[in-house]
């Protein structure tokens, strides 16, 4: 008897095919960890932490405006005007907290701070969404004002490429605003007296989530609540007509 030579569907053929087969499950295996690796590069890209410093119109230190922490969407500022909590912001939301730790509160965190309406992640190549969600977070953009955005440059600041935009806030506030085209975030913010905001001592590290939450053990704090109860009480008293 004559044996035919192995074909497609013969020993050698299936061997073949097996090895076909593990190469391709190897590409596609391959394929997902530089997806993934991908990811991560990016995740740690937008994960830092960063110091805040004034600078007066002459270029020259004038005080510490705080620390600001960055998780992609998420930020946490603290302020030394505020020292008694922190805030914590949440730009793809939005949502703009105050926490009070010895007080085990939170509440909205409205105009309290500059800092929280552009120190955020946004488009660095159009900011002015971002910044425009936020104010009606905090109730700056009444009668439908908005932010405007011109971009003018692209600069180069302390080795990090940034785009620089002229900027109008809701409230008429011109500023010049420098974002880092990386981390997502203004690097510099300028106002209309020449002095500005400025992030320094840049640390790009993965942020612990427990900076950006809110302990579920705390209560929000609502004024208007507040106001409401004590009208409901002896010591009320409305002006007179």
């Amino acid at each position: 008897m004559t044996t035919a030579p192995a074909g497609p569907a013969g020993p050698a053929g299936v061997g073949r095919l097996e090895e076909a087969g593990h190469a391709s499950t190897m590409t596609r295996t391959i394929a997902a960890l530089l997806f993934i690796a991908v990811l991560c590069d990016a995740a740690q890209a937008q994960q830092f932490s960063a110091d805040l410093v004034r600078v007066d119109a002459w270029g020259q230190p004038a005080g510490s405006a705080g620390r600001v922490h960055v998780a992609g969407d998420k930020v946490r500022i603290e302020t030394p005007k505020m020292a008694d909590g922190y805030f914590v912001i949440d730009s793809a939301i939005p949502t703009a907290f105050f926490v009070r730790p010895a007080r085990r509160v939170f509440m909205d965190a409205k105009q309290s701070s500059a800092l929280t309406a552009v120190f955020i992640p946004v488009d660095p190549n159009d900011p002015c969404p971002r910044w425009q969600a936020m104010a009606v977070v905090a109730g700056a953009a009444e009668h439908d004002r908005q932010w405007r955005c011109e971009r003018t440059a692209a600069e180069t600041i302390e080795g990090r490429e940034a785009l620089v935009y002229r900027t109008v806030s809701p409230q008429g506030r011109r500023h010049t605003a420098a974002i880092d085209l990386q981390l997502k975030v203004p690097l510099r913010v300028t106002a209309e007296d020449g002095s500005s905001t400025v992030m320094t001592n840049i640390v790009e590290a993965p942020q612990a989530a427990s900076l950006f939450d809110i302990p579920s053990s705390y209560g929000k704090f609502d004024p208007q609540a507040l106001i409401e109860r004590i009208k409901q009480s002896d010591v009320w008293v409305d002006e007179p007509r």
